[in-house]
């Protein structure tokens, strides 16, 4: 795999963007085995389109710079006939004193013929010249074109293949016939259906902003397999019904042949920035995941959070929270209690038991602070012996277990009850079950 920074376009080529596309490519694991900035390698480009021009296959085009790319004239703009069929001398005239001009490739007009080629996803695939323009090689101020540089650079660097999106077809005709003037063999061309917005419009970092960005999903939560399991899943799908695949099972199974012709959706909104199935994908990948290998990626989160990784063993938390966190972040709202050492307030009311009372609650914040004193702290003895004293008091499990709950982590909905309680610890949840029975009072 070949990295290539096309970055002969000044204007859009900054530092920032660069840098995204290396963060996002480092993130998800896609290494590549050679590096190349297009920019070091504009002379052999020039040079590659002055070959062509020693070929009679391009000419030089004198008209004003700034009409380059617009039209000319009426209807669709092929060529300037003043110019294409000017005469060698008269060119080298014009060019040796020093008038500027761009190259443009000089498209065969006789005859009905046609570029084709055949596409790995689109099929066989084929223009008539008489459809495509002169189009340019060179500016006027001696920088090759994205069509020259790319072709150049291919032909140069011996690529196999060129996988590249949908927008990208209407550009191979020109490059098949750049490919053939160098007499270099064109790459293998596969064009994959593009991502587009829930209202059909291509993805666009002017338009969508950070959806469109890989460091988005990378610093919301997502593990880098999943999301590369979503991106695959989008315009490509297996031969089985599978969804949640690992790198290896995506690897041995991915055919170009699997790739769909129409253009695929991803799903976000206003209020959510990442599409349903992705975080559903996330959420099956983190279940899977060792705890080791979990505690490690939530360690950033919860310092993200402000919160203190070190006031928990994460190794203990990470089996707790993993069937409730949909996405890495979602540790400092689910797990959160486990990092601090004095919880937000909460209702009172949050602390009665269903059909119960204060006075109920009372009595079971009493009863388990004097079973937490004494019992052994492992979540086996802590469940036997609450289960006993909800028996002695004569009150459900259930009506037992939540205020309990409620008084250690501060909601009603939280993880496995025994196991939060021999994770924090004897003094930081009898130090809790105290400021339940004030609240309480």
């Amino acid at each position: 795999m070949i990295l290539r920074i096309d970055d002969t376009d000044v204007d859009r080529n900054t530092q920032a963007s660069l840098d995204s596309i290396f963060d996002g490519l480092k993130w998800l694991d896609l290494g590549w085995d050679e590096f190349y900035h297009q920019s070091d390698r504009v002379a052999m480009h020039r040079e590659a389109a002055m070959s062509i021009f020693r070929k009679g296959l391009a000419y030089r085009d004198f008209a004003p710079a700034e009409s380059e790319e617009r039209s000319y004239g009426d209807g669709p703009w092929l060529f300037r006939p003043e110019m294409r069929e000017m005469t060698a001398e008269e060119s080298d005239r014009r060019a040796g004193a020093g008038e500027p001009f761009v190259l443009r490739f000089r498209v065969p007009r006789t005859g009905d013929g046609a570029v084709t080629f055949p596409d790995l996803v689109y099929g066989p695939q084929s223009k008539a010249f008489a459809d495509i323009e002169d189009f340019a090689l060179l500016r006027s101020n001696g920088i090759p074109t994205y069509h020259m540089a790319s072709c150049a650079d291919d032909a140069d660097l011996r690529i196999s293949h060129i996988i590249r999106g949908q927008d990208h077809l209407t550009n191979t005709f020109k490059h098949v016939l750049i490919f053939e003037a160098l007499g270099a063999p064109p790459p293998k061309f596969a064009h994959l259906p593009l991502l587009i917005a829930p209202d059909g419009s291509k993805l666009s970092k002017r338009k969508h902003g950070p959806v469109v960005s890989v460091t988005t999903y990378r610093d919301g939560g997502f593990l880098p397999h999943a999301f590369v399991n979503f991106l695959c899943l989008l315009g490509w799908s297996p031969k089985d019904d599978r969804e949640k695949m690992s790198r290896d099972e995506l690897r041995d199974s991915f055919t170009l042949e699997g790739v769909n012709r129409s253009n695929a959706v991803v799903n976000f909104s206003e209020d959510d920035p990442f599409d349903p199935k992705a975080v559903w994908l996330n959420a099956e990948h983190l279940r899977s995941l060792p705890v080791e290998a979990l505690a490690e990626k939530l360690e950033p989160f919860v310092r993200a959070a402000g919160l203190d990784p070190a006031r928990a063993d994460l190794k203990k938390v990470a089996p707790l929270v993993q069937e409730r966190i949909r996405l890495l972040k979602d540790v400092a709202t689910v797990g959160d209690f486990f990092f601090l050492d004095e919880l937000p307030p909460y209702p009172a009311e949050e602390l009665l038991p269903q059909k119960g009372d204060a006075a109920m609650s009372r009595r079971v914040l009493e009863s388990a602070r004097l079973v937490l004193e004494k019992v052994e702290f492992e979540h086996v003895a802590l469940e036997a012996s609450l289960r006993e004293a909800a028996a002695t008091l004569g009150v459900k499990a259930g009506q037992m277990f939540q205020p309990i709950r409620v008084a250690v982590c501060g909601r009603k909905n939280a993880p496995p009850l025994f196991e939060t309680l021999e994770t924090l610890g004897r003094q930081r949840c009898l130090h809790r079950i105290e400021r339940a029975l004030e609240l309480l009072s």
